[in-house]
């Protein structure tokens, strides 16, 4: 890690010497969540902007998000580079998002402990370092609003305990049909519901995203935090998206509550789903017209710590939400 460090501190004597260091009035506050800095990536997987990974500050370890790849540094000419993500071995300047306010030196001010790790959240392996430049302004006018109406008052209103039900498997495994089948019967039990479709939510709030790995980060980061502001009104949520990547998934399942966040794996192989193919879509990408597609040419990553997993080559559909309703029920979430 010192070798990389080092190399960090010798490229930006350079960087520096031939660009002019903007000035910032607050380059040295004593803690901040949210913060620009230099970032050398390890890892042989890319930084992806949005993703949640660890930081480690010496005294202090949180989440991170980068919010902002502002640019990449070609170590050769030292020019700054458009970036999307950042490769192995890559050096990027960054705007980072922190779990909570943390204690930081600049690394202008203390090359000793100017400094912090990215780590891996599944197994705390570093997959990155970082040189700290400056706290972002915005970080100390944002305070959170306390209202008289909360979630338990909303729920006790809605006579339900809300919860986010995230569906997630590949395309053409049923998470749309099952989703929706579901919501009915809980609208028949007279439950308070909102169902949060993928394809639906491309064509309004997600419509500027695409399907690369970043914009599909971006797709789940969005949807988890409305989930999270449905669930806070009393609502039982239902959420029906690919969500290919563990890591999206589980800063979703992290923003939520014990118990609320219940994560239903649509266990359908691919074979079966290439299939049906009800869309044509399976097709396209095997013909090489439709790039990104979920397990053709992008990852699916299958969950490992679903409460629910339905097997649904051959099912009933009402037999598979019927499963899901005795969970609800089990759960006194119905």
């Amino acid at each position: 890690m010192n070798d990389h460090l080092n190399r960090l501190h010798s490229l930006l004597d350079r960087f520096h010497a031939g660009n002019e260091k903007a000035s910032h009035p607050e380059a040295q506050p004593s803690e901040s969540d949210q913060l620009a800095a230099y970032i050398v990536w390890l890892d042989i997987e890319p930084m992806i902007p949005e993703r949640t990974y660890s930081i480690d500050f010496q005294t202090e370890t949180t989440t991170v998000q980068v919010t902002d790849l502002s640019f990449k540094i070609d170590v050769n000419s030292l020019s700054q580079l458009a970036a999307k993500k950042l490769e192995q071995d890559e050096i990027g300047y960054c705007k980072l998002s922190l779990g909570q306010r943390v204690s930081f030196d600049t690394y202008s001010s203390n090359q000793k402990t100017g400094f912090f790790t990215v780590l891996d959240t599944f197994n705390n392996s570093i997959i990155g370092v970082g040189l700290i430049d400056f706290s972002l302004r915005r970080a100390q006018n944002i305070s959170w609003h306390k209202t008289n109406i909360t979630q338990e008052i909303r729920s006790k209103n809605k006579q339900q305990k809300p919860c986010v039900l995230w569906f997630t498997g590949l395309s053409g495994s049923g998470k749309s049909t099952i989703a929706d089948e579901l919501e009915k019967k809980l609208h028949e039990l007279g439950k308070h519901t909102m169902l949060l479709d993928g394809d639906n939510v491309r064509h309004g709030l997600n419509k500027d995203l695409g399907f690369t790995d970043q914009d599909r980060v971006e797709n789940i980061r969005r949807i988890a935090e409305v989930s999270k502001l449905m669930v806070s009104s009393g609502l039982i949520t239902i959420v029906s998206f690919i969500s290919p990547f563990r890591s999206e998934r589980l800063m979703a399942r992290k923003l939520f509550n014990d118990g609320e966040f219940i994560e239903i794996f649509i266990d359908t192989t691919i074979e079966v789903c290439e299939a049906r193919d009800s869309k044509g879509l399976y097709k396209k990408a095997r013909a090489g017209q439709l790039k990104n597609f979920t397990g053709i040419d992008s990852n699916y990553e299958e969950p490992e710590m679903s409460e629910i997993v339905l097997q649904n080559s051959d099912s009933n559909i009402d037999d598979l939400v019927d499963n899901i309703l005795d969970y609800l029920r089990t759960n006194s979430n119905i």
